[in-house]
């Protein structure tokens, strides 16, 4: 790998390290407000049986409990959050519009000023999401901040996906989002991690926002993409990512595969579509792959977020269920190992995703062991967080670079609504889940392995700059594309 690439890879890997702290945040609030007010409420019940042998102000605190002169602070912190527990049931579903307004937005603002501007705005944002609920414990300020947090997200995700692909090359495609999955993974460990040691309010919103405010100074280096460089014009940009070394040099023109002046011409015959933002609905064959990618995208949110967000229901201990629901993630750092082409990839890991969240609902339902029942959802749910990663990748490779992050912000607002349908699935009081939900959550995916059919082979193949390119790629063997590719690369290292 290049200096260059190497900068791309280690600042997104961080981006995707402590994007996972706000995304579960929710999980954990709700377990440490209730043991925060309960045992406020038990220490106030204790305190009316004293009487008069209560302190009546801070000195006598002071006095009389030595190390714990701060119980007046903790009681006023405890009454000010206390006193609107119940808002705290919607954090999570605005957090998840939130998630739905950024794939709105993302996508537009990524294709006209670029994925680096867009991405560094948001990592800046969302530190500082991550730090106002602890200065300003108050409930419309939370409700909003979640909601801003969650645009945040999405557009991270985005932007770090397309930016970690179009900086590698096609034969190593499948490794950015198996890496950036499994950085997550490692935050969520982290996340839960860090929220076991922080039994107050504050105290577990500064220690999920410190980390991020110290890292932030590392993102500023982050290079743009060099196919959007080249397509808008750029080229100032380009001639200083080549002037570094040998190495960058030849890594910008292996992934810009073509002449600049030919891309800038491509982009210049499209210009009128683009700007519009007609063209993804225009075109048969770009509405087919939007069609059933989005249906993909619906379909394994349910079933992801119908786990994550429901585990604790399966009688284990919250803070340990939520380490290794990111522990059985990290094996998705394999994935690129497996040799598969991306559609029966996809087919296989729906399929198997769907049958194991199937039978775990179901054993779940009729109170069978806990543990076997988390193990079968944790199986499910690595067999759906490998197709979200194997979709992710499909679908930059799938749509055009003239319009991608529009596709694929279309994409992530499906994926946005499946999380938004989720919430309506809540477990019963005793922890399990209705049949509804367990049919959506298993027979999803099982259908979306029937639609895969429907998409064409990418594996191996350059990204696509137009329409064009598209069908071209449609119409040629995989097999003959690939060895094609091959021999140019062999040529362009035999001329360097």
């Amino acid at each position: 790998m290049s200096p260059l690439q190497l900068s791309v890879f280690w600042r997104l890997s961080l981006a995707f390290f402590f994007n996972s702290f706000l995304f579960f945040l929710d999980i954990f609030l709700a377990v440490v407000v209730d043991a925060k007010c309960h045992a406020g409420n038990a220490t106030s019940e204790s305190g009316s049986k004293r009487g008069s042998t209560l302190p009546r102000n801070q000195s006598e605190v002071e006095d009389l409990f030595g190390e714990e002169s701060d119980w007046v602070t903790k009681s006023d912190d405890r009454d000010s959050v206390c006193g609107w527990t119940s808002w705290l049931t919607y954090g999570q579903t605005v957090y998840m519009v939130g998630l739905l307004l950024g794939s709105l937005v993302g996508g537009a603002l990524s294709d006209r000023y670029g994925k680096r501007p867009v991405l560094l705005f948001s990592v800046y944002v969302q530190a500082v999401c991550g730090l106002l609920p602890a200065v300003l414990p108050q409930p419309f300020l939370f409700l909003a901040v979640r909601c801003l947090a969650g645009v945040c997200c999405c557009c991270i995700n985005n932007c770090s996906f397309s930016l970690a692909v179009e900086w590698t090359a096609p034969s190593a495609r499948l490794w950015p989002p198996a890496f950036l999955g499994f950085c997550f993974s490692l935050g969520t460990m982290a996340g839960a991690l860090l929220a076991w040691l922080s039994p107050t309010w504050t105290q577990l919103h500064l220690s999920l926002a410190l980390p991020q405010f110290i890292c932030l100074p590392l993102y500023r280096s982050l290079p743009e993409s060099p196919s959007w460089l080249a397509l808008m014009g750029r080229t100032d940009v380009l001639f200083r990512y080549r002037k570094g070394n040998a190495a960058d040099k030849q890594c910008v023109d292996m992934l810009l595969g073509s002449n600049v002046a030919e891309k800038q011409k491509a982009a210049e015959a499209q210009k009128d579509q683009t700007t519009s933002g007609l063209l993804p609905f225009k075109h048969p064959t770009v509405l087919l792959r939007l069609s059933v990618m989005s249906y993909l995208g619906a379909a394994t949110a349910l079933t992801y977020y119908g786990i994550c967000m429901n585990i604790g229901s399966f009688g284990v201990n919250v803070y340990s269920a939520q380490f290794f629901s990111g522990l059985s993630e990290t094996p998705c750092l394999l994935i690129p190992l497996v040799r598969l082409d991306r559609r029966p990839f996809s087919m296989l890991t729906l399929f198997l995703s769907g049958a194991a969240c199937f039978l775990s609902l179901l054993l779940s339902r009729h109170q069978c062991d806990a543990m076997l029942v988390m193990s079968l959802a944790l199986l499910g749910k690595f067999c759906i967080i490998a197709t979200i990663f194997i979709l992710s990748l499909y679908s930059i490779e799938l749509f055009p670079t003239v319009v991608r992050q529009r596709c694929m912000s279309m994409v992530n607002l499906w994926f946005r609504l499946g999380c938004l349908v989720s919430t309506l699935f809540p477990p019963n009081p005793e922890g399990a889940l209705s049949l509804a939900a367990m049919l959506i959550y298993g027979g999803g995916p099982i259908i979306g392995c029937g639609l895969c059919l429907l998409l064409p082979e990418t594996i191996g193949i350059p990204l696509p700059d137009s329409v064009d390119d598209c069908l071209r790629a449609t119409t040629q063997d995989p097999v003959k594309r690939t060895r094609k590719l091959q021999s140019q690369m062999a040529v362009v290292g035999a001329s360097e």
